[in-house]
């Protein structure tokens, strides 16, 4: 099994914080995103790597700047 990305990791684990702190399941998220359920569970994991455009989407769908969800986010 591949090593996850250090950096995917982190976004996944911001987009689930963020998530669970809206008490959203990831269907609802997706839903307000424009998003298949299965692709952001794939984020949340570490193992897809989102286009910005995706990353705006979500942080719109979470209510928060695309800079607040990508916060420690370091390459």
């Amino acid at each position: 099994m591949p090593k996850r990305d250090p950096v995917l990791a982190a976004l996944g684990r911001n987009v689930r914080r963020q998530r669970d702190a809206k008490s959203l399941t990831q269907e609802k998220l997706a839903e307000k995103a424009g998003l298949d359920p299965t692709y952001i569970s794939g984020i949340e994991r570490g193992l897809r790597n989102p286009g910005i455009k995706n990353v705006a989407r979500l942080a719109r769908a979470l209510r928060l700047t695309t800079a607040e969800l990508c916060q420690g986010v370091d390459a």
